[in-house]
């Protein structure tokens, strides 16, 4: 008896993600990359969704990108290719929108076609060109919702909050990672799936490891080391952190990550070190030289409604962790030590530096341990069959 056929067999997922060469990597490239291991992808990086101004480093950004959309996708991987389709920021202008869809529509589906997908699944990571939902000719729409986008810093609030709620509405199937959302999503899509981030698991357990070297700027240090990975960015408690830098002048702070915006009297303090951005697969090598790793949030609504991806990566070295609090973190309350104000997070740090145990390790590294992203796409990609295989039964 022949095995019954896979309803993605004959397709490929045009994949809607930010920039696919950020100096971060987040959620959007992990998923996409592990998707990429069982179907094709076209990874589409989105740009626009930031509330534009007139200067010329915008305007000169963004002729590069309407350049860059009109070139052939680049294949990354046997599976994987990537193209840019950006959106003329200027919204308010009549036509614009009309020729957005027009033009968006037209350079997917031609950098689909050169990437040799005929049978298409729209899969949105975010909410901005969700305008192109059920106009690409494709079999399914997914919205996989990562983050509360309207909070972030920067962006265009009223129009992202109302793509994220169209795309929300449209999507045949809707994954929804912040627990937070979960309600709101839930009453606008029959079809919500909670979808936790993953964690490169066997990656980060090499901070670890014995032969694991830790590189020389951070080898260097005073002990004990304070340390946060990932974009310096507005979320970032600034404030906090120079806070406990003054307070334990004997501490030394190592921040890596690209600065993105003004890290205010950090620099002029001498036991805060700044790194800059390093590559993904090297992130171990500087957690190793962590004493306790820190989660540093402003307590906003964008934080509020986050789901860290850098929780499970911390855990998954083993290190002491430090964090503010929110729904995602607090689900993690025996292996994290939350804090509410600069006080609680200096003394948090104080026990965890006091905590350094071998089992203490071996508990936090536990807590993860089966949360891989490989395990997360496997899922995601079992309710798409069966969403896919329902729409194509009600359509026949």
């Amino acid at each position: 008896m022949s095995e019954p056929r896979d309803p993605l067999d004959g397709h490929g997922i045009l994949y809607f993600g930010n920039d696919w060469h950020a100096e971060n990597r987040t959620s959007s490239h992990h998923v996409a990359s592990r998707l990429a291991r069982h179907v094709p992808l076209l990874y589409v990086s989105s740009p626009g969704m930031r509330a534009p101004s007139a200067s010329g480093r915008d305007l000169r950004r963004m002729l590069r990108k309407l350049s860059a959309s009109l070139k052939p996708p680049t294949r990354i991987e046997e599976n994987l290719w990537h193209c840019t389709v950006p959106q003329l920021p200027f919204r308010r202008i009549p036509g614009v929108n009309l020729l957005n869809r027009w033009f968006g529509r037209w350079a997917v589906r031609r950098a689909a076609h050169k990437a040799g997908i005929r049978h298409g699944i729209s899969w949105f990571v975010v909410p901005h060109p969700g305008f192109l939902a059920g106009r690409l000719d494709e079999s399914l729409c997914v919205y996989y919702c990562i983050d509360d986008y309207a909070a972030h810093p920067g962006v265009d609030a009223a129009l992202i909050g109302q793509r994220d709620e169209e795309l929300s509405r449209r999507a045949d199937l809707l994954f929804v990672a912040p627990p937070t959302l979960l309600p709101a999503k839930q009453a606008l899509n029959a079809n919500v799936v909670a979808s936790p981030h993953g964690v490169d698991v066997e990656l980060f357990a090499r901070a670890a490891a014995d032969e694991t070297r830790v590189p020389a700027r951070a080898s260097a240090l005073g002990h004990p080391v304070i340390g946060y990975f990932g974009s310096l960015h507005a979320w970032i408690d600034f404030e906090l952190i120079a806070f406990l830098a003054r307070q334990r002048p004997h501490w030394s702070f190592l921040l890596v990550g690209h600065e993105a915006v003004d890290v205010g009297e950090l620099h002029a303090l001498s036991n805060v070190h700044f790194v800059g951005a390093q590559p993904y697969a090297e992130l171990p090598n500087w957690a190793k030289a962590f004493d306790v790793a820190i989660i540093p949030y402003k307590l906003n609504r964008q934080v509020i409604n986050a789901n860290p991806l850098k929780l499970r990566e911390y855990l998954a070295t083993g290190k002491p962790v430090v964090s503010v609090r929110n729904a995602e973190i607090e689900k993690f309350a025996d292996v994290v030590r939350i804090a509410d104000d600069g006080p609680a997070f200096l003394a948090a740090i104080e026990a965890a530096l006091a905590d350094g145990s071998a089992a203490a390790s071996a508990r936090r590294m536990a807590a993860v341990a089966d949360q891989s992203w490989d395990r997360r796409v496997d899922a995601v990609l079992a309710h798409a069959r069966d969403a896919l295989a329902r729409k194509t039964l009600h359509e026949s």
